[in-house]
């Protein structure tokens, strides 16, 4: 997520940096690429400890193909808005997969 929707979500109380230094959130900004951001996708959803990955749907679109096809229940994967960009429910993978689920 942007530093912003990080911000918002550290004053909630969510954030958490263990004693390794290992943190449960990542900042993405201009300079973040799309395999930083792919990685970071990978370990957040492969860790024991993560129920829900939030991630904001401009950052969902560059490794679109991935959210798409990651099936697993938990972690759950949530798109979120971000102040920049639109919120487009017809990207949002779990949004088209109820979908589905309504349509069969």
């Amino acid at each position: 997520m942007r530093k912003d929707s990080v911000t918002g979500m550290l004053l909630t109380g969510i954030g958490n940096v263990d004693h390794n230094q290992n943190s449960n959130f990542f900042v993405v900004d201009n300079k973040t690429t799309d395999a930083e951001i792919s990685e970071k996708f990978t370990e957040f959803t492969n860790r024991k400890d993560v129920a829900i990955v939030l991630i904001t749907q401009w950052i969902a679109d560059k490794i679109r193909e991935q959210v798409d096809d990651y099936t697993t229940t938990f972690p759950t994967i949530l798109e979120i808005p971000s102040k920049d960009q639109p919120y487009d429910p017809n990207k949002d993978s779990v949004l088209k997969r109820v979908q589905r689920l309504f349509r069969d």
